[in-house]
């Protein structure tokens, strides 16, 4: 292992006790790998929305600020008084963001495991470090790519074909039979509408422009609803009845969009009830927010009887619930159709210093549907 760097360059994201972010590009040392462990030259990362809460902490990016130099730019950008009370935990500390990645194995433990990946492109899900020129990660975090896969394409193979993959395994485990998805025009929603044509999984795709919705139709899809519409609660309404989808992920979390779900997936089950019932329908609607693109509070009228649930869904805790051998499998999956199902577009790819930039940071933080940024640590 003596070909391995000493040092490499690495975003960072630090919150001040002051009420201040500070995003850098640091000289970082670079951790051998341990008996299971491989290191990783990264070429491409994504930035996700679920990289957007440690990369800028909430803070007010419209009055960000640009210092440094044009190899070394930093930011600098307020945050207000109650988001930096619950980032207390993080005050003062100097934090790597990047979840995960793709990438060329040029070292490993010495583990059999380990060994084999060794010269492999691979995909790899970090937990931070992944905006960086290296990473150290277990072997149970990397994904190895079949023969014509280069980083780009493994870049994306973890936060989201994962999850879309949970979201089916998540609706037979729960004993529905349709879903419901909104936002539903990102990568992550065209993956879902991939995966439901393929296994035949009615789904509900909720959009918020009509370009989205003629985007998925051309896909493939025969139930998009357009919020923008005056007709979206009841083409809702009948999407979900012929679906029979009483189970919805909502990316947006805010606002009166889970509402809404709730309320047209009851309006579909009253439908077909022989009579009428006080207590609303005995048809149990599940709603899981998985995303937070709208930051308001989260508004529930209640309309929908008392057969409902409203919770959290998060990738990580989803695949320690199904196990090791269920994981294995959909990994497997998306390493096999990593070109078709689970390929990913971006918008524009950029060096560690260019995601620095104003220009830059102001367009991946309005976490615009169907538009993603990939950084590539070695331009």
């Amino acid at each position: 292992m003596s070909d391995i760097p000493s040092t490499a360059r690495q975003l960072q994201s630090l919150v001040t006790s002051g009420g201040e972010l500070q995003l850098s590009i640091a000289d970082v040392p670079v951790r051998a790998p341990g008996d299971n462990e491989v290191l990783i030259r990264v070429e491409a990362s994504p930035i996700n929305p679920s990289d957007l809460g440690l990369l800028l902490a909430m803070a007010d990016v419209a009055k960000a600020v640009q210092g440094g130099s044009a190899d070394n730019p930093t930011v600098t950008a307020p945050i207000s008084a109650g988001v930096l009370s619950a980032l207390k935990a993080r005050h003062d500390q100097a934090m790597p963001p990047g979840n995960e990645g793709g990438g060329v194995v040029i070292a490993a433990g010495a583990s059999d495991a380990a060994q084999s990946l060794l010269g492999k492109t691979v995909g790899a899900l970090s937990g931070g470090g992944m905006y960086g020129e290296y990473v150290t990660v277990n072997v149970q975090q990397v994904l190895p790519m079949n023969d014509g896969v280069n980083s780009r394409d493994a870049a994306s193979c973890f936060v989201n074909p994962l999850t879309a993959l949970g979201m089916v395994e998540t609706m037979r485990l729960e004993g529905f039979s349709g879903l419901v998805h909104t936002a539903a025009a990102s990568n992550l929603g065209q993956m879902l509408l991939k995966i439901c044509l393929s296994d035949d999984v009615p789904l509900v795709n909720v959009v918020r422009k009509p370009e989205q919705a003629e985007l998925l139709r051309s896909l493939g899809a025969k139930h998009v609803c357009d919020s923008s519409q005056d007709s979206f609660t009841s083409d809702l309404k009948t999407a979900i009845q012929e679906c029979n989808a009483y189970l919805a992920f909502d990316a947006t979390g805010g606002g009166l969009l889970a509402d809404q779900l709730l309320g047209s997936m009851e309006a579909a089950a009253i439908a077909s009830m022989p009579e009428y019932s006080r207590y609303g329908s005995t048809q149990h609607k599940q709603v899981y927010i998985y995303g937070g693109l709208e930051r308001s509070p989260t508004t529930l009228k209640r309309s929908y009887g008392m057969a409902w649930s409203l919770g959290g869904w998060l990738l990580t805790p989803f695949m320690q619930k199904v196990g090791p051998e269920k994981v294995a499998q959909l990994r497997q999956r998306v390493a096999d159709e990593i070109h078709t199902t689970f390929a990913s577009s971006y918008t524009r790819e950029v060096s560690l210093a260019d995601a620095l930039t104003l220009e830059v940071l102001h367009d991946y933080a309005q976490q615009a549907t169907g538009k993603k940024t990939l950084v590539n640590p070695t331009l």
